[in-house]
């Protein structure tokens, strides 16, 4: 089979089409062949060696897949093989058969694409869990969303809708503004791009306040970082909740003592350790995810799809911050 493999530390360019012996099913596991590999801000840094799980070299970047079984080891039960299926890897994605844990496996329902399939599980998974369980987000409450055109972000103007809130859109194109309406955010703002000087992150903070309106924000989703992420906070409602998702801006420092004017609470968001700490709390949430989807009041939004040997072309999008929606790698 073949496989894009991270074999040296480093970006996009480092990755080396190889082939491998297919992979075999040992007792408890299945192997899928893949059919789509979604992208995700991880597989950027999981090539550098700077993300929280560094696998043993060579290794295949992509941590979300759908694809068919195509083997069932002994006592895995209820799964067989040309089932259609989601799974959870952590890495590996960017292989044409992988090895997976069923339980860390989810049907993907008939007339649904593979793509779309590929591109559910962690962005929506990480966004309700935030929302709700780090967030409690309520209907009518005002939530902000930084780097919306992206895929978490996207996820969180549909979860945000979904739940009742009004939704403020913030991104750095009327391009991306243009997708943020469309996933159905009420209002939208295009920053510039940092690095900010001190006349500019006053000026943001005050575009996110006239955004957001004369209570503030009830909740900030927030898988940017860097320089936005102050002048977000001076816009947050009394007794607001900051939700820290990412940092492709870089990791920021906030200023405490707005923490303290405003009673508010900043509130990481790590979706993989609450996944394996409560699984059933997790499962519930996919669920919920799934009836959502079937309702159409979410929808992973593909905007561009790449071939295997194209996949480090997909990563450096990522990177740059490209991206609108989800890009997927077909293998299909």
């Amino acid at each position: 089979m073949r496989a894009l493999l991270s074999k040296a530390s480093g970006g996009p360019e480092t990755l080396i089409l190889s082939d491998l012996p297919d992979p075999v099913a040992a007792p408890g596991q299945v192997v899928i062949a893949v059919q789509a590999c979604a992208i995700n801000f991880p597989d950027v840094l999981i090539i550098e060696d700077k993300y929280q799980f560094k696998p043993e070299r060579p290794f295949a970047p992509g941590g979300e897949i759908a694809g068919i079984v195509a083997e069932v080891g002994d006592g895995v039960e209820g799964w067989a093989v040309g089932d259609r299926a989601i799974a959870m890897l952590g890495h590996g994605g960017l292989s044409e058969k992988v090895v997976a844990d069923p339980a860390k496996l989810y049907r993907l329902p008939e007339g649904r694409d593979f793509a779309e399939g590929a591109s559910l599980i962690l962005t929506y998974g990480t966004t309700i869990h935030a929302l709700l369980d780090r967030g409690h987000l309520k209907a009518g409450q005002t939530l902000l969303v930084l780097g919306a055109a992206g895929g978490v972000g996207l996820a969180a103007i549909e979860l945000g809708k979904a739940f009742g809130a009004r939704v403020v859109a913030a991104v750095s194109s009327e391009e991306k503004a243009a997708a943020a309406r469309a996933a159905g955010a009420d209002a939208t703002i295009v920053y510039a791009r940092a690095p900010f000087d001190k006349n500019q992150s006053k000026a943001l903070a005050e575009q996110f306040k006239a955004a957001v309106g004369k209570a503030g924000a009830d909740v900030i989703y927030d898988p940017v970082g860097g320089d936005y992420a102050e002048p977000a906070l001076r816009s947050i409602a009394w007794e607001g909740r900051y939700l820290v998702v990412g940092f492709p801006a870089g990791i920021p420092r906030l200023p405490l003592n707005l923490t303290l004017l405003k009673s508010c609470d900043v509130c990481g968001v790590f979706w993989g350790a609450f996944a394996a700490r409560d699984p059933k709390a997790n499962q519930a949430h996919i669920e919920t995810l799934f009836e959502l989807w079937r309702d159409g009041k979410i929808a992973p939004r593909v905007t561009e799809r790449f071939a295997l040997e194209d996949g480090g072309k997909a990563i450096a999008k990522m990177a740059a911050r490209a991206a609108i929606g989800k890009l997927v790698v077909e293998l299909g």
